[in-house]
């Protein structure tokens, strides 16, 4: 064989610099996807320990040398993923207050859901976020006079979100005509209240699941504001609304003249 076939064959043998730099850059995005899950894992496991030690010890009482010896690693091997105490309690508010009441306006924003289907949305939401962490849920709710001043507003800041943006959905309800006429406030705390408790006696098993349970608590939340009878006007406003009032007038006279 010649040396230009030898010269032939190896270069047919050889993959092409593209092919061969698509497969480096294949390797090196497993790589950093590993690397990403394994840091979301530690991260998750430490965030797991610090909330059973600010619990027990609170928040004063707990140190990162505490923590580090908790998720088994060095204080210096902790500072990869965390800096600082302050870190972690930001990370707690933000996750309990600040994305939720986020999340809440988005569900707001959207234009193909009326009054009854926001709701529903921001139950399944708000109950998946109890569900999923509620030893974070309690213990910031039960450490809220100790957090640090500038977090403590924070705090206030996401929850007074989370109680605007849900009366809002209540009020348009009540502007729609598929909620009774309540005060929109009082109701949205209301139901706050009811979600908020499942992060003290939900436990998954068999026979209740974060879905199964957060589709009844928007039958429940729905069913609390919803006008009885399934008496809503076909239209909006004030027109509406005066239309059914006469309906009931009409039935009052009708029973006074029996």
């Amino acid at each position: 064989m010649s040396s230009a076939s030898s010269r032939k064959g190896a270069t047919d043998d050889t993959p092409p610099r593209s092919s061969r730099r698509r497969r480096s850059g294949d390797q090196a995005s497993g790589g950093n996807a590993r690397a990403s899950t394994r840091r979301e894992l530690v991260e998750n496991e430490i965030y797991e320990h610090a909330t059973q030690l600010f619990a027990e010890r609170g928040f004063a009482g707990t140190n990162l040398q505490d923590i580090a010896e908790a998720v088994g690693l060095t204080r210096p091997a902790l500072y990869y993923y965390v800096k600082s105490k302050d870190e972690l309690l930001a990370k707690l508010v933000t996750e309990i207050t600040a994305a939720p009441a986020a999340q809440l306006r988005d569900i707001n924003a959207r234009g193909d859901l009326d009054a009854k289907g926001k709701l529903r949305a921001i139950a399944r939401a708000l109950v998946a976020r109890q569900t999923s962490h509620p030893a974070r849920f309690r213990l910031i709710i039960r450490s809220e006079a100790e957090l640090p001043a500038e977090l403590s507003r924070a705090h206030e800041r996401g929850r007074r979100a989370v109680l605007d943006e849900l009366t809002k959905v209540v009020d348009e309800g009540i502007r729609s005509g598929q909620f009774r006429p309540l005060d929109a406030r009082v109701a949205a705390l209301g139901v706050i209240g009811m979600f908020n408790w499942v992060a003290w006696w939900f436990h998954a098993d068999a026979r209740q699941t974060p879905e199964s349970v957060a589709e009844q608590l928007a039958d429940m939340a729905v069913a609390a504001v919803a006008r009885q009878g399934h008496r809503v006007p076909e239209e909006a406003g004030p027109t509406a609304a005066i239309a059914l009032l006469r309906e009931d007038l009409e039935f009052l006279e009708r029973i006074i003249g029996g």
